[in-house]
């Protein structure tokens, strides 16, 4: 399998991407490829300052770079050789397996929906995170996490079923419970949107809905899989990120805690196109980068992507029965 990797995305690039490819090198399996994407000679300067035979990778000469700052559909259009772009030409035409990068996170949604598609009957792809939970090593998944800011009720109870799907295969939930995010956890509780999703979820027959819970439970096991939109998530998922960084500042450590560390995950899965995206964090260290690619592997080895095309097959036939 091939497994590119944006070396100029990110806000410690190219040396940070190219550390984390390096030290991802001996993880990443024989036959499998890892290939760097941007200029090349400065893959080769890194590569080289590093001690490490550029042979190891396949590398794809890519001069320009779409900047954190820049429009995404716009920055696409006009740096058709920059590394998102290529990328995303190269994994549409099957010359990757997986593409993953921690640049403009704008360019990299615009790219998956522009070159890959969604999956037939999916609406709006979506990206999810693991939250740890206190018992034992466990972890739930949290989706959307910014994808989809004003997301439909239809469109959640889509997530849902990703999410479902993505709990059992990433994470070992044979049957994950799922929650919907909300002010309180009676039926009928929140604003229009959880109101009218609520309902929707219940009759879902691809989940196992169990309710609404509160932001409180997060960490609580209440749920294997919570359901919410673009904007709440992305703003629970940044909090998080806050008490990690919270009790580092107080040099504090604690099993939980320590897990909320992004490095450990890589990046969020850009979910419901028709092959497998990793989407980074822009300050992702060597330590993430390295995970991203890992990462990467795991979706490509699982089969999530074909797995969410047939579970999408059957829910499309069922919606038009």
């Amino acid at each position: 399998m091939r497994f590119g990797l944006d070396v100029m995305g990110g806000d410690f690039a190219p040396g940070a991407t190219i550390e984390g490819a390096v030290s991802a090198l001996d993880s990443i399996g024989d036959g499998n490829r890892i290939v760097l994407l941007g200029p090349e000679d400065v893959i080769r300067h890194e590569l080289a300052e590093r001690g490490v035979e550029s042979d190891r990778f396949d590398i794809s000469h890519q001069p320009q770079c779409i900047a954190m700052d820049e429009k995404p559909v716009k920055a696409l259009a006009e740096k058709p050789d920059s590394g998102i772009a290529a990328g995303f030409r190269l994994l549409a035409k099957g010359g990757l397996d997986a593409f993953a990068s921690a640049g403009n996170s704008g360019a990299m949604l615009a790219g998956a929906v522009t070159h890959l598609k969604c999956i037939p009957g999916v609406i709006r792809p979506c990206t999810c995170a693991c939250v740890p939970q206190e018992e034992g090593d466990a972890y739930s998944v949290l989706l959307d996490v910014g994808t989809t800011p004003d997301a439909k009720p239809e469109v959640m109870v889509q997530f849902a079923v990703i999410g479902s799907l993505y709990a059992q295969y990433l994470l070992g939930h044979a049957n994950p419970r799922v929650c919907l995010m909300n002010v309180g956890t009676e039926d009928g509780k929140g604003n229009l949107q959880c109101q009218t999703v609520f309902p929707l979820l219940k009759e879902c027959p691809h989940i196992n809905f169990t309710g609404n819970m509160e932001p409180r439970e997060i960490f609580k096991n209440r749920a294997d899989v919570m359901v919410t939109d673009g904007f709440v998530g992305n703003i629970l998922l940044k909090e998080v990120e806050t008490f990690y960084r919270l009790m580092q500042k107080r040099g504090i450590s604690d099993p939980l805690f320590d897990r909320m560390n992004y490095e450990i995950y890589g990046g969020s899965p850009i979910l419901g196109v028709n092959a497998p995206v990793i989407l980074g964090h822009g300050i992702s260290s060597p330590l993430a980068i390295r995970n991203m690619l890992l990462q990467t592997k795991r979706m490509c080895e699982l089969g999530l992507t074909q797995a969410l095309r047939k579970l999408f097959a059957d829910y499309v036939s069922e919606s038009e029965s």
